[in-house]
């Protein structure tokens, strides 16, 4: 399975992508999509909106029913990925490029994993 070097990830299996001035994209790890099958319905919230790590922000929907995608930091909503309310299957198709949210005004959480990390806890599972 592959497991980004650059990222940043949650036992949730969301990663965390930083960039350029303080601003983070937040997505979908591949375990994750595998584990949800062909995501069909994609809920993201409107900019603006106020993340809180450890907290569901955006909802999607698969065979496999309905899945919260929880917030792997503190932050605000700066830009939504609004392709994927078209084409949810984008996630599927490329999920390290298929971002959900970015945020800025970011407070790292507490409990984000390097790629190491994130593929020991895989093991566990």
């Amino acid at each position: 399975m592959y497991i980004p070097e650059e990222l940043m990830y949650t036992e949730t299996h969301e990663w965390v992508k930083f960039l350029r001035g303080g601003r983070v994209a937040v997505g979908l790890t591949e375990y994750a999509v595998k584990s949800l099958g062909e995501i069909t319905y994609v809920s993201l919230p409107e900019e603006e909106y106020g993340l809180l790590a450890g907290e569901s922000f955006a909802e999607l929907e698969s065979a496999a029913g309905s899945h919260d995608v929880y917030s792997p930091v503190d932050g605000i909503v700066c830009e939504v990925n609004e392709m994927l309310t078209d084409w949810p299957e984008l996630i599927n198709e490329s999920p390290y490029d298929a971002w959900l949210v970015k945020a800025e005004n970011v407070t790292e959480g507490d409990e984000l994993m390097s790629a190491a990390e994130y593929a020991e806890y895989l093991e566990t599972l």
